[in-house]
């Protein structure tokens, strides 16, 4: 019996006012706030069993991001794995999900990190300005994985960080236990 859990720390990342702190709170808590307070930034921790695994998962729920915004240390040190998440009713933020991943991925000098890019909102399909195709190519692209999902609904919300922890673990070969030292994973 293995008395560690495996610590797993995701960052959720993305637009303002894309779904991030509803798509954590509805995985973390189980419910869904409909009014709309910037976030700050916010750390969660929650086990989930993926695979027959218990992982403890840190899910840090970070502020709104922009072009200008820059990436700092803090989404790339320590970090297991990337949501990118944008909302289908928005263009622009589905737009700023490529700025955001290749931030990352120059902060972190890789050239693949663990992520999956979140089509958040899907229960807004009359609003919708996202076509399902174009998130999919901008995930194979990039070779991340895709989801679309509902905070609202609870569609697929846990499904996004079962994804995230797959994508992680595909990223670890099997007899290491923690992702290669040549990533941003700083001890």
């Amino acid at each position: 019996m293995s008395s560690a859990m495996k610590k797993r720390k995701i960052a959720v990342l993305g637009s303002r006012s894309v779904g991030k702190s509803s798509l954590v709170k509805q995985f973390i808590e189980n419910h869904f706030m409909d009014s709309y307070y910037p976030t700050i930034e916010s750390t969660f921790a929650k086990s989930v069993v993926y695979k027959g695994v218990e992982y403890d998962c840190h899910i840090i729920d970070t502020a709104g991001q922009d072009e200008f915004s820059p990436i700092n240390s803090q989404y790339a040190i320590g970090i297991h794995g990337y949501v990118l998440v944008y909302s289908i009713t928005s263009r622009n933020s589905f737009n700023m999900i490529q700025v955001v991943h290749d931030k990352i991925v120059d902060f972190c000098g890789l050239t693949k990190i663990p992520c999956v890019i979140v089509g958040s909102k899907s229960d807004l399909s009359m609003q919708r300005q996202v076509d399902s195709k174009d998130g999919e190519k901008l995930a194979k692209d990039n070779d991340c994985a895709w989801i679309e999902s509902s905070a609202k609904n609870n569609v697929n919300v846990g499904k996004v960080f079962e994804l995230c922890l797959q994508e992680i673990e595909r990223n670890i070969s099997p007899n290491q236990t923690e992702p290669p030292a040549k990533s941003c994973n700083v001890q």
